[in-house]
């Protein structure tokens, strides 16, 4: 009785070492950790490569804190985050702030849209010329039946409803990309409201405007509120099937943002990207409202903001990280639906980077 009684317990004391090794095996494991914080333009793309590398590389931890453009900067130069992701290039001021710390390098990671979604019920394809669009985000449009909105949709079921203007709360490179398009095209708003992550929305003033955190936070107040219109990065668009408006090119068509004419878009800018080490030469016009018979007017690279110097294991992961995003991480498979990949001629830069970080 006593020996059976001994057996049994023998028995659960192994099986309980035999359950906790493999516990106390993933504790020991040490995993190299790196972070980066910034813009949710291309949030859902890196998330997806965040994954298909660690699955690569399973003694890495990659973190990544959407929080804007503005806020992934600010984490970077204070040394919270090992790198950070931008839409709009770094501005030479900041920059020259960088430097002070140490060599730092941008280059492009993949190329998005920004698409001018709405929430009219029963109204789809709609179409929106250039100054008509300015024209709702300044304010001066008050109803979705205007005359001039009516002109450009004549087989449309336009209701006598205000129109609502959603944008982006928080400093966001979204917001600095699609200002920057509305300066280029109108000189009233130019002068008026002007480009930047954050500005003063002239519909807030007149009681039509919301503001929503991230393009995560824009596109749940379009869903719950009806004539509504806003701009969020495409891939939202197509996650969330918002309606998507055709918007006037440079050459007078009407396009939706799709990978063709994205492509089109960059095919016609590409030449503009400066070295890695001159990142602040790059400007946000620059892609915007490109030459092409089908080019979609607002396009824009997110960039990947590095330091050439790093501790010596988070060198080698980053490195990597880097040269699997521009290689692997282009092909079709990787691209989640609503970004284009790099040109290869961009793509060398981002390879380039990985070379000299040490």
């Amino acid at each position: 009785m006593m020996a059976n009684k001994r057996f049994k317990l023998s028995l659960l004391l192994i099986l309980s070492i035999l359950i906790l090794l493999p516990m106390c095996a993933e504790k020991e494991k040490k995993y190299i950790t790196i972070s980066g914080s910034g813009a949710t333009f291309p949030q859902p793309q890196l998330e997806k490569w965040i994954t298909e590398f660690m699955k690569e590389y399973p003694n890495v931890k990659i973190e990544y804190y959407g929080g804007g453009s503005g806020k992934g900067l600010n984490d970077f130069k204070k040394g919270l985050v090992d790198f950070a992701l931008s839409d709009p290039p770094v501005k030479e001021s900041l920059w020259r702030e960088l430097e002070k710390k140490g060599q730092v390098l941008q280059f492009p990671i993949i190329v998005g849209a920004i698409a001018i979604v709405y929430n009219i019920p029963g109204v789809d394809d709609l179409k929106l010329s250039k100054d008509v669009l300015v024209d709702i985000f300044l304010g001066k449009i008050e109803y979705w039946d205007d005359k001039r909105i009516k002109e450009l949709n004549p087989d449309k079921n336009l209701p006598h409803e205000k129109i609502i203007v959603v944008h982006r709360s928080d400093s966001s490179g979204t917001t600095e990309v699609f200002t920057t398009y509305l300066s280029l095209i109108s000189d009233e708003w130019k002068k008026k409201v002007g480009s930047g992550k954050v500005v003063d929305w002239p519909v807030d003033k007149l009681g039509r405007g919301l503001g929503g955190r991230g393009n995560q936070g824009v596109v749940a107040i379009l869903k719950q509120t009806p004539y509504t219109i806003g701009y969020v990065e495409l891939a939202y668009a197509i996650k969330e099937n918002l309606q998507i408006a055709y918007i006037e090119n440079a050459e007078g068509n009407f396009v939706k943002p799709n990978k063709d004419t994205i492509k089109e878009a960059m095919e016609n800018v590409a030449a503009f990207v400066p070295d890695i080490t001159r990142g602040y030469e790059e400007k946000v016009e620059m892609f915007l409202n490109a030459k092409g018979k089908n080019s979609y007017p607002i396009v824009a690279f997110s960039h990947m903001i590095v330091w050439k110097d790093y501790p010596d294991e988070k060198a080698e992961v980053i490195k990597n990280f880097i040269r699997w995003i521009m290689t692997k991480g282009q092909e079709d498979k990787y691209i989640v639906t609503g970004y284009v990949s790099l040109p290869t001629r961009i793509a060398e830069l981002g390879l380039k980077a990985a070379e000299i970080i040490e």
